[in-house]
């Protein structure tokens, strides 16, 4: 029998068979092909089970479309699968009460370009902008459109879910953001049945507490699927080395070969580096060049 994975916390699974959950465990030890964690069930994994009892017993994973691995807040150097099956990523963002950084941002979108899964920006709170910080959004908005990434700008207390649900029928969404954004408010309004625990906003650090422990799998209706994940330190460029991270950048991808150097250049002090002249002219972003340093810098701009 197939059963989909809805929650895994590492030591146990809520499985999904037949439009029935199980409590489940693994039978043995399994390993995935490419992977190298001894347990590698991750959410939204099709798995191989056998059912005894009220009970599923997982024997074998399913080949996977794709995966996505985040950093283990245990061991340095090591990274986990997060979620798999994963048709798009989502980062719920806000500049104010608190401000996302364009480098969490981005190092989000790189993350996910890596394993070639499209991204979706959600800019919440809408409603406390000011004029001058509405319009510095929208060139937020026009800024990461250019790169292929949907964006959308709501109030996830007040507004109408009707265009963000247009984008997450019939797909898995794998969904992010900082503690304090909004996203739980957010998942909270598109299934009831998630009941997510809203942070607080913290009047000392005017960031929100951490409320996700684990990833888990919501339904909105069979074709379509959350994963809510748990808090964003996990998040960083797993296995990349900084030859490639620029052709994770869309913007940066086809200049890169109009390099003196070609693959080989980092695009920082080399000559006739055709990164850095697009910089200049303001085909590329500042911002997202400066995203771009700090990666291969091996800097933390995940706050």
């Amino acid at each position: 029998m197939t059963g989909l994975v809805f929650k895994s916390t590492g030591s146990w699974y809520d499985v999904q068979v037949d439009g029935r959950h199980y409590p489940a465990r693994v039978r043995g030890k399994l390993r995935l092909e490419g992977i190298k964690e001894n347990n590698p069930i991750a959410v939204g994994d099709r798995v191989d089970v056998d059912i005894e009892g009220h009970e599923a017993i997982i024997t074998a994973i399913q080949p996977r479309i794709n995966h996505v691995l985040r950093q283990s807040v245990k061991k340095t150097g090591h990274s986990h699968v997060l979620a798999a099956n994963i048709d798009q990523a989502l980062v719920v963002a806000t500049i104010k009460q608190p401000r996302t950084s364009l480098g969490f941002i981005d190092r989000f979108l790189v993350s996910a370009e890596a394993f070639r899964i499209p991204q979706v920006i959600v800019f919440n709170k809408r409603d406390l902008l000011t004029a001058d910080e509405r319009e510095e959004v929208n060139k937020l908005i026009n800024l990461y459109e250019t790169t292929g990434v949907r964006v959308l700008l709501m109030c996830a207390v007040r507004d109408e879910l009707e265009p963000l649900l247009q984008i997450l029928q019939g797909k898995t969404t794998l969904v992010a953001g900082h503690s304090g954004v909004g996203k739980s408010t957010l998942l909270n309004r598109l299934s009831p049945d998630i009941k997510q625990t809203v942070g607080d906003i913290s009047d000392f650090s005017n960031k929100g507490t951490h409320t996700t422990t684990f990833a888990e799998m919501f339904s909105l209706n069979e074709q379509t699927h959350i994963i809510d994940t748990p808090g964003v330190k996990e998040w960083g460029l797993v296995d990349m080395t900084a030859e490639e991270i620029s052709d994770y950048f869309p913007e940066m991808r086809d200049r890169r070969l109009d390099c003196k150097l070609g693959a080989r250049c980092l695009h920082q002090t080399e000559p006739k580096c055709a990164i850095r002249t697009a910089v200049e002219k303001g085909d590329i972003a500042e911002s997202r060049y400066q995203s771009y340093l700090s990666m291969i810098a091996g800097e933390d701009n995940r706050k």
